[in-house]
């Protein structure tokens, strides 16, 4: 869909008022209503279900001026009363790190995290991913439909991040079940009542562990962490909780979603996993072009204006939370041409798309992402190469949470071996 063909489909009120309601459609689909903003409201005011009125951003050049712009805090400390509306009092406990800071806090605290969390101790995992992969692929039933999702997408990121992080293998599944309440939860009371349960839990769990790690060091990642300092200290029992928190649920449920995404597309677009599957390289590029495609980060973590901000005309007054569509602009046709189809051979995407942000923050954990996705998509169609969708692509299930943090399937049945 052109971005004329958008506007003249659906007005900006239409596409307004869907991205703010959330609903099952929007959630399923949510590009035309991107298209419609882009085109006609691209610094939107929105209502949505937490009743706090947002900014949308969905151009691709306000959206990469915005990810980098300090006018528009990450420090949701700031906007306290917007922001407990919204999650609740559960969640401030466990959003003290430096994906909701400013500097100088955030510098202090990347500058720690990044010395413990580097490439090089990423790369050092490659063997590891690599086994890990092949270990749940050899649990995974041929003579029938299987859901890739929990069999494979989930388990593979999760047991990374937790063997990097030193979660011990028997606590990893009650922590995975708290992280998915955290990342499914709606509004109503009942949906708040389950994550503030859900949170505590993660909460108390990982004081515990980092009690442990004090008491018992190895060599994780959370070991690391708690050892680690600057020439400011090191970090406080709350950053801490806080960072394995972000680190641990950051750490899978995107890549988790962005793999399941991938391999529904290539199915789904035979002649781009051919092209795909040609080299190394060739799916190196192909991931980076999926990243853009269907990213599962959907919008970015919410900002607030720290003084009135005007972007496109538009002002955004002082104290307004404001978010910007990744998916949204990474699919804008100023920035890419044909945006809306797959291109797994398109040039120069990976420095131009917006999934891991841009500026201070930049995601850490790209590297690690990029790690996990290139070996997951390589090892699957090797050893599977006539790998099949078990339902027609239409009618697959996506998401419908009413908040979009992740865009990924509900579920993804698929034939390994059709024959």
């Amino acid at each position: 869909m052109t971005e004329a063909l958008a506007s003249e489909e659906m007005s900006s009120d239409e596409a307004a008022a869907a991205a703010s309601s959330c609903g099952r459609e929007f959630r399923a689909n949510p590009y035309p209503v991107y298209a419609t903003l882009r085109a006609t409201a691209p610094v939107c005011p929105l209502s949505p279900p937490h009743g706090v009125e947002t900014y949308l951003i969905t151009r691709y050049d306000d959206a990469r001026a915005a990810l980098a712009d300090p006018r528009l805090s990450k420090d949701m400390y700031g906007a306290i009363d917007a922001y407990q509306r919204i999650f609740g009092d559960s969640s401030i406990a466990l959003d003290d790190n430096m994906l909701f800071s400013d500097p100088p806090k955030h510098t202090r605290l990347r500058r720690i995290v990044g010395s413990t969390f580097t490439p090089k101790r990423v790369e050092s995992l490659r063997p590891r991913v690599q086994e890990i992969t092949e270990e749940l692929l050899d649990r995974c039933s041929t003579s029938g439909p299987v859901d890739l999702l929990p069999e494979f997408c989930f388990p593979l990121p999760l047991v990374v991040i937790c063997e990097l992080l030193g979660v011990p293998e028997n606590e990893r599944k009650q922590a995975h079940a708290w992280s998915s309440t955290v990342a499914r939860t709606g509004f109503g009371p009942e949906a708040r009542k389950a994550l503030e349960v859900a949170e505590g839990n993660l909460r108390d769990y990982l004081v515990d562990l980092i009690a442990r790690k004090r008491q018992e060091p190895d060599s994780g990642l959370l070991s690391a962490l708690v050892t680690a300092q600057d020439q400011d200290g090191a970090l406080t029992d709350h950053e801490l909780v806080s960072t394995a928190w972000v680190l641990l649920f950051a750490g899978h449920k995107s890549t988790a979603y962005q793999i399941g995404n991938a391999v529904h597309h290539l199915l789904a677009q035979p002649e781009q996993k051919r092209l795909a599957l040609q080299s190394a390289g060739s799916m190196n590029s192909a991931s980076e072009e999926i990243f853009r495609f269907e990213t599962s980060v959907e919008n970015s973590t919410f900002r607030y204006a720290k003084e009135d901000v005007v972007i496109r005309d538009t002002l955004i007054p002082k104290g307004a939370l404001v978010q910007i569509s990744i998916a949204a602009a990474n699919r804008d046709p100023e920035a890419f041409t044909d945006p809306n189809r797959m291109d797994v051979k398109r040039p120069n995407v990976q420095a131009d798309h917006l999934t891991f942000g841009v500026g201070p923050h930049y995601c850490i954990g790209a590297p690690l992402a990029r790690l996990e996705m290139q070996i997951a998509l390589t090892t699957l169609f090797e050893r599977y190469p006539d790998m099949a969708l078990a339902e027609a692509p239409e009618d697959s299930r996506w998401l419908t949470v009413p908040f979009p943090a992740f865009r990924g399937l509900a579920e993804l049945p698929v034939l390994l071996d059709p024959s």
